[in-house]
């Protein structure tokens, strides 16, 4: 783990640095990007989400490990082919990891907490989903039994997560043609933390944005839509220390009281957030459908 902890070292500095530039910009141009409030629930839930990891690493990497002995492909003959093909590997992953978050109501009472906040800056990047890193590791194995190392596929988790981390920024606001085509902007991702319809569920990436334009979760920033952050319904007591985390649960578990058949209960676990057996409340898709016929957008 030495070249991670290497990367921290490197990053943090960096972190400080970065948000320290964007509190003061967001001073001088009068924007209230920064709450006190915020930013504190923003690090508290990092430092959960790093501790759990931290506590769960060895478990997860034996596993890794154990199923390394199975992986299919060398790669010794090509260093830079390795590093290539598991960066686009890995981004992949995740993308699909990031899907299911969105479309799982299971993986969704977990990750809810990373939008949950009505801020959008550089901290917003640390507000973790805590209990993640629980689970995590399963969407390495198939990268581990292709044949890259897991000490190599966490690195470049953390790698990337510095990239996903500075996305999260409101002061740039486009960037070239050419490199939002390929790579995630900022201005992509102020639209994957909006609770616009016409924003739900939509940019994915976290390094390239490619995979939403392949599998069709991409969605431009409209200057007539201007983007609202948070939840398309806030939470009540947004800064109560476990309320942030396990909200999601209680509406889970009231759903799961309902006086319905089992089918019917499993599906509010694996249906998309928003899924209601009686139409009472309704998924992004939905939402996005009625919007559409409405001629709205």
């Amino acid at each position: 783990m030495l070249n991670e902890q290497l990367l921290i070292l490197i990053a943090t500095p960096v972190y400080l640095i970065v948000i320290g530039f964007e509190i003061i910009l967001s001073h001088l141009h009068f924007k209230k990007y920064y709450s006190l409030k915020g930013t504190l629930m923003n690090i508290y839930l990092s430092i959960l989400n790093g501790g759990i990891d931290l506590l769960f690493r060895a478990v997860y990497v034996v596993i890794l490990t154990l199923m390394f002995r199975f992986h299919f492909v060398d790669f010794s003959f090509n260093t830079v082919l390795y590093w290539v093909l598991l960066f686009i590997s890995e981004d992949l992953v995740f993308y699909f990891e990031h899907r299911i978050d969105h479309f799982c109501r299971l993986f969704w009472a977990v990750h809810v907490t990373h939008h949950s906040s009505e801020e959008f800056n550089l901290t917003t990047g640390f507000r973790s989903s805590v209990l993640q890193p629980l689970y995590r590791f399963i969407y390495f194995s198939p990268l581990v039994l292709i044949g890259f190392r897991p000490i190599d596929i966490v690195f470049m988790y953390s790698l990337t997560q510095i990239y996903g981390i500075l996305v999260h920024t409101q002061f740039i606001n486009r960037m070239p043609r050419w490199f939002e085509t390929v790579f995630v902007s900022p201005s992509h991702h102020r639209v994957h933390h909006a609770s616009n319809i016409r924003y739900l569920d939509r940019n994915m990436g976290m390094v390239l944005i490619i995979w939403d334009r392949l599998f069709g979760t991409f969605q431009e920033e409209v200057e007539t839509d201007p983007v609202k952050y948070g939840l398309t319904k806030q939470l009540d007591n947004p800064y109560h220390l476990t309320n942030i985390i396990f909200h999601e649960w209680k509406n889970i578990s009231s759903d799961l009281h309902k006086k319905i058949p089992f089918s019917t209960k499993l599906k509010y676990l694996i249906m998309p957030p928003g899924w209601s057996h009686d139409g009472s409340t309704k998924t992004a898709k939905e939402l996005r459908k009625e919007l559409f016929d409405s001629g709205e957008i």
